[in-house]
């Protein structure tokens, strides 16, 4: 298949469509619970539904309905899954306040980080050697795989909820965004044994809750979902958001760690971390980072918020990224989006019970896709034409 397409939600049923004809070509029912994330495997072999208390993998090419694997171990809904870039293991967020990494050879579970409040959504950088979580309590926590602790946490509103987390496919950004729909982006630097977030922008995306926001794949747009039944599509410039220098000393490194997580070996890219990195305040709140070794699981620190030079780093005013289009057609809150690989489609899933695949040079409905009986709240697209 060279386009696979899937939505999923409050029906319990997955739904495999035809892209360009909208037909629904497959469906699986998923009778435990609803569904609430869905992440297809680089290599478009397998699909992952996350639902209440469980994870399934579920075989794409194959019309056999039962999973093939499933990873148990959360206690509550389960609210994002992302794979490694082999698909050799998956990380998964939840509302019982962790994050778990699984090796998806065996089933089993490898890692399990805590966070003090629900964590809302998960993703791995682009080095394969960092998890960056988001919970209701505001916080943004970034998990050093090769260290196996959460290196740094930042907080750019206290006590409301980050919603979503987002990286760019070249790893020079961080987006987050939470319940008051604002949007916040900082710029990543890294070495090989540091890590420095830099904050970029802060901005209003929607007056109300910010659902979901992703970066597109060539870095050039980042979209928000809202409930106020909009997606808007935002302009990165990279002329504009890459000009400032990096922090001197952080010279650019190609190496590889890799770590064994109970005798299972992993590579993590360009890691690991160390504690030079430097810590900042932002006039939103606490970035309080990095979390120096023996912090006990969930433990939030004060940590003094100044650069190494003695100068606080803060966000600037609020200055928004330029709104290229708002897609306006969906008739309740919007959940969830997808990128095409070339970046120039959107697919975004709503309470209405539709998907839409818009085209965004026009921001005009190329495709409906109906047929969930109930709200779609998730969906996953993967039109590569070589795995990733």
């Amino acid at each position: 298949m060279s386009v696979i397409l899937c939505t999923a939600g409050y029906d319990h049923n997955i739904r495999f469509w035809e892209a360009l004809s909208g037909i629904c070509s497959r469906t699986i029912q998923h009778p435990e619970s609803q569904v609430n994330r869905l992440c297809i495997t680089p290599n478009k072999r397998y699909l992952a539904a996350a639902g209440r208390h469980v994870v399934r993998l579920y075989d794409i090419a194959s019309t056999n309905p039962n999973p093939v694997m499933t990873f148990e171990g959360h206690s509550n809904n389960i609210t994002g899954v992302a794979f490694h870039c082999e698909g050799k293991w998956m990380v998964t967020s939840s509302e019982d306040c962790t994050v778990r990494v699984w090796d998806t050879r065996s089933g089993t579970q490898q890692r399990n980080y805590t966070h003090l409040n629900p964590v809302n959504d998960v993703v791995i950088h682009p080095n394969q050697g960092e998890l960056i979580s988001a919970d209701r309590g505001g916080n943004i926590r970034v998990w050093d795989l090769g260290e196996n602790r959460c290196t740094h946490q930042l907080i750019p509103e206290d006590d409301v909820a980050a919603s979503s987390v987002s990286v760019a496919s070249d790893g020079s950004l961080l987006a987050a965004g939470n319940n008051n729909g604002n949007v916040y982006i900082w710029r990543m630097y890294q070495n090989q044994d540091s890590t420095t977030l830099l904050p970029c922008r802060s901005f209003n995306a929607h007056r109300l809750y910010l659902t979901r926001l992703l970066i597109s794949p060539d870095v050039k747009a980042l979209a928000t979902c809202s409930a106020d039944h909009s997606v808007k599509i935002w302009k990165i410039d990279p002329a504009e958001e890459y000009l400032e220098e990096p922090p001197k000393d952080m010279p650019n490194n190609d190496g590889k760690s890799s770590t064994t997580l109970n005798g299972l070996a992993l590579e993590f890219g360009k890691k690991p971390l160390s504690t030079n990195a430097p810590s900042f305040a932002t006039s939103f709140g606490r970035v309080i980072h990095p979390v120096p070794n023996g912090t006990a699981k969930g433990e939030v620190l004060s940590i003094p918020s100044t650069l190494a030079n003695g100068e606080v780093a803060d966000f600037p005013g609020e200055r928004p990224l330029p709104c290229e289009t708002v897609l306006a057609g969906h008739q309740r809150w919007v959940w969830d989006c997808a990128f095409s690989a070339d970046s120039a489609y959107l697919v975004s899933v709503s309470s209405d019970h539709y998907a839409r695949l818009w085209e965004l040079s026009n921001g005009q409905i190329i495709r409906q896709y109906n047929g969930h009986h109930r709200g779609a709240v998730c969906v996953a697209l993967n039109d590569y034409s070589e795995p990733r």
